[in-house]
């Protein structure tokens, strides 16, 4: 499966434009990214701060049978995000919280949100995916950092906007040998990770 990109330069929400995607002009997948958003939702409703010079961006498709379920994915999401930040800041003291945070160090770096739509008889997952690249918003009772401030080095988005794809896309290339016990394992390894 190959995954369009839906550029945008501000938007209310990433997933908000992947819903109207395929609601309205029909896509059955595909990755919209922006560079900025006004109104970012995180998990229950939660704003998600969404600072210009961050990644924020959503993939979508079309849940087919032979799929994993949305369940799966659930843990499936974090898994793959994880692979991409590990690139950055190591895999040392990277952990996440289901079902939707990443910490590294204890702080918390990236936020998922999944949800979940119908259109007709077909069911869409939609994968909001924000990483604090460059800043991160200052939360009682929540610390959390950005790569910037973990590894001193400034990530390019364009680049993570293609690791993010390109991990989807071999996933999906890969389906026929996919076993969801192997993510279940990987996941216990970093859960580990937080009492390191």
């Amino acid at each position: 499966m190959k995954f369009k990109i839906f550029r945008y330069d501000v938007v209310d929400s990433t997933n908000k434009i992947a819903i109207n995607l395929i609601k309205k002009k029909n896509h059955e997948n595909g990755f919209v990214h922006a560079l900025k958003q006004k109104k970012g939702k995180g998990q229950y409703g939660k704003r998600w701060i969404s600072s210009r010079g961050n990644f924020f961006g959503t993939i979508f498709f079309h849940l087919k049978k032979n799929y994993p379920s949305v369940e799966e994915f659930t843990l499936i999401n974090p898994i793959l995000s994880i692979d991409i930040l590990s690139k950055y800041c190591g895999k040392k003291r990277t952990f996440f919280k289901l079902p939707n945070d990443i910490y590294i160090n204890q702080k918390k770096i990236c936020g998922i949100l999944q949800e979940v739509i119908t259109k007709g008889s077909k069911k869409y997952l939609i994968v909001g995916i924000g990483i604090n690249l460059l800043s991160n918003p200052k939360i009682k009772k929540k610390p959390s950092t950005n790569i910037y401030n973990e590894t001193k080095k400034k990530p390019s988005i364009s680049k993570i906007l293609y690791q993010v794809i390109n991990k989807y896309e071999y996933f999906f290339s890969n389906l026929k040998i996919y076993n969801f016990l192997s993510f279940v394992s990987r996941s216990k390894k970093i859960l580990l990770n937080k009492t390191l």
